[in-house]
């Protein structure tokens, strides 16, 4: 709750505290907002083991930290539950592996990592093409094209 208030700002508040009630109401102050707090706790944990009894014994195990959004989608997607493949499509867009693909690609170096058809990855068919006689040379210059030569024209693009 309050994970986010730095040293000074707390300084900040116990002088304002000093200041606004005085020295000698202040530990009553302490005293009266901490028993509020206490009893606010009391009854939400009272309200939440009455709506578990109400609910029965199915729901046992509920937590109302479920509740959340967030924590509710974390639990059912995170957890050890695949029963989609959810853990093959996270695995699937590792960008650390294509990056280091694309890298291994650029400085020429054999990736040893295959497709699921058997064949070479683009990064090793990139490396692969460098040196094999019927594949072109990627570093190779282009050709200057003629002055009378127009690009080609792709209507689908525009």
């Amino acid at each position: 709750m309050f994970n986010d208030i730095g040293a000074l700002e707390l300084v900040t508040l116990v002088v304002l505290a000093v200041l606004i009630f005085g020295p000698d109401k202040l530990p009553k102050v302490i005293q009266d907002a901490s028993r509020f707090i206490r009893k606010i706790r009391e009854f939400s944990e009272s309200a939440k083991e009455d709506i578990r009894t109400e609910l029965g014994p199915e729901f046992k195990d509920f937590e109302f930290e479920d509740l959340n959004p967030k924590t509710f989608v974390r639990k059912q997607l995170m957890d050890g539950n695949d029963d989609l493949g959810l853990k093959e499509i996270r695995e699937s867009f590792d960008l650390r592996k294509e990056m280091a693909e694309v890298t291994d690609a650029v400085h020429g170096r054999e990736s040893a990592s295959k497709d699921s058809a058997g064949g070479v990855s683009g990064s090793a068919a990139v490396t692969a093409a460098n040196g094999s006689p019927g594949a072109p040379d990627l570093l190779k210059k282009r050709e200057q094209p003629a002055k009378d030569d127009h690009p080609p024209f792709d209507a689908d693009a525009t």
